[in-house]
């Protein structure tokens, strides 16, 4: 006799429905352990300049002290041959440079911060 093990994201079909908002619309629906112990999304913080991809510091653009508008150019990373220009979220002043050209950095690695 063969019994099959439950899957941790496996509904329970005894679990009460819940409500469910995405987009603005409202849903009836049965949730996974997975999803209910997931980590909460939060706002990221625009003081700080995180990677978006694992890759290579080629060059950075401003210095420390330094006053910046939104969408001046911080640093350039490379990665997989691309080269991506990371830019200012919003208006400040370079608080930390935290990495140096030719650093490996890898994703959401802290890369600059604001005051």
């Amino acid at each position: 006799m063969h019994t099959k093990a439950k899957s941790a994201n496996k509904v329970n079909d005894d679990a009460p429905m819940e409500q469910l908002e995405i987009g603005g619309a409202t849903y009836q629906t049965r949730l996974t352990n997975k999803f209910r112990n997931r980590e909460k999304w939060s706002r990221p913080d625009e003081r700080k300049v995180l990677a978006i991809i694992p890759g290579t510091i080629q060059r950075i653009t401003v210095s420390e002290g330094e006053e910046v508008d939104p969408g001046t150019p911080l640093l350039i990373l490379e990665a997989m041959k691309m080269r991506n220009e990371i830019v200012s979220p919003a208006k400040g002043i370079i608080r930390k440079i935290y990495v140096s050209v030719g650093e490996q950095v890898s994703k959401a690695q802290l890369l600059v911060e604001f005051k």
